[in-house]
């Protein structure tokens, strides 16, 4: 494969908890844009049928499923691509956060396929990777800008000063908003069989088929009759969901009890709480600007799908006379795109070593990524 002299191809693989995916990248930095690069292939292989009968992701399938899928995807996505692994600059693959056994297939795979092809391995932050993701998408950003990442394991505000410098401003004391989403809807499966995993996107197809719309107030209890509580916390820059996840299933045991569970109640009960968690996060995000200044609003991971979640943003950074951005919505989940993409830009700002000996990190704050 011809490429320019300047042009790193990496390839990515993302395996941190229930994605199983690969993507292969051309990063062509220059001078007015370093971030430039090209998505080349990406293959992304979602384990929602094995793990569906438990109501939630399983760490030990998850990590068999990976161990069974991942040479399969990788082949799949170096063909894509119409390169050979002697084509690439280096491999990358997860190597934190996320769950022990899901990391250890990623990273072995790929630190076995760096070993055999004797390119570099990059072990790569999985929050850094959504931290960066909207530099490749976004023509027109620039760091610093404020993320707020919003995914089933993670709630975070982070100042995003330049690649490998962050400050965390702001993160979850208990559920991240995407857990609490799969819990609630978890919790209306009891009563609607057409609730099953994942759950979170069943939540917001309900939220939409209320026949109360109106969405214009704050205060849900006018809004949808149900009266749920703003969380509030010490730092206004933290987030906390268990208190408005207890008041949703009170709601729901009460209406339960009393025989009121008409069809209408479960979708407006959605909406009330998909409602009242936007816009604790809008809040949240307002804060944390008035911290940083009005740079860009940034906000990626898997709930950043959730369309009333980005019209609360996006009019928080309108009333902010910021801008507003978001990958596209398929580079939003975990993927292997913003893998590839993060090696590569680690990569170019500070050239990496073979790395072979990196072990995974179920735990790896974003602070501790200095280049």
């Amino acid at each position: 494969m011809a490429t320019q002299e300047n042009t790193q191809i990496i390839l990515g693989i993302e395996t941190s908890c229930d994605e199983t995916a690969a993507a292969v990248i051309a990063h062509t930095p220059t001078a007015s844009n370093p971030y430039a690069a090209k998505i080349l292939a990406q293959t992304v292989y979602s384990q929602f049928d094995e793990h569906e009968c438990y109501g939630g992701v399983v760490p030990e399938i998850a990590a068999r499923a990976h161990a069974e899928r991942l040479p399969a995807i990788v082949k799949k996505t170096l063909q894509d691509a119409n390169i050979t692994p002697t084509d690439l600059t280096a491999i990358a693959a997860t190597t934190g956060p996320g769950l022990v056994g899901a990391l250890l297939m990623g990273s072995t795979f790929g630190k076995t396929l760096a070993l055999a092809a004797q390119k570099p391995f990059i072990p790569t932050n999985h929050i850094e990777g959504h931290a960066l993701t909207a530099l490749l998408t976004e023509n027109n950003l620039r760091p610093p800008y404020l993320l707020l990442l919003v995914s089933g394991g993670h709630c975070q505000l982070v100042h995003v000063k330049a690649v490998g410098s962050y400050t965390t401003l702001g993160s979850t004391l208990d559920d991240a908003i995407g857990e609490c989403f799969d819990k609630v809807g978890k919790m209306f499966s009891k009563h609607d069989a057409t609730f099953t995993h994942p759950y979170a996107p069943k939540v917001e197809a309900a939220a939409v088929k209320t026949t109360l719309t109106d969405l214009s107030g704050t205060n849900t209890e006018n809004t949808y009759g149900f009266k749920l509580p703003q969380p509030k916390t010490e730092n206004p820059l933290d987030f906390s969901f268990s208190g408005l996840k207890t008041a949703v299933r009170q709601a729901l045991d009460k209406a339960a009890q009393k025989g009121d569970l008409t069809p209408d109640f479960i979708p407006a009960l959605a909406a009330a709480f998909q409602h009242t968690a936007a816009q604790s996060l809008a809040q949240k995000t307002i804060n944390a600007l008035k911290q940083t200044g009005a740079i860009p609003l940034v906000v990626s991971g898997g709930v950043a799908v959730n369309q009333t979640i980005r019209t609360a943003l996006k009019k928080v950074a309108a009333d902010h006379q910021t801008t507003f951005h978001a990958p596209p919505l398929n580079l939003c989940a975990d993927n292997a795109v913003m893998i590839a993409y993060t090696a590569a830009l680690r990569n170019h700002f500070t050239p990496q070593t073979s790395n072979l000996a990196s072990k995974t990190r179920p735990r790896w704050p974003l602070e501790e990524m200095t280049l």
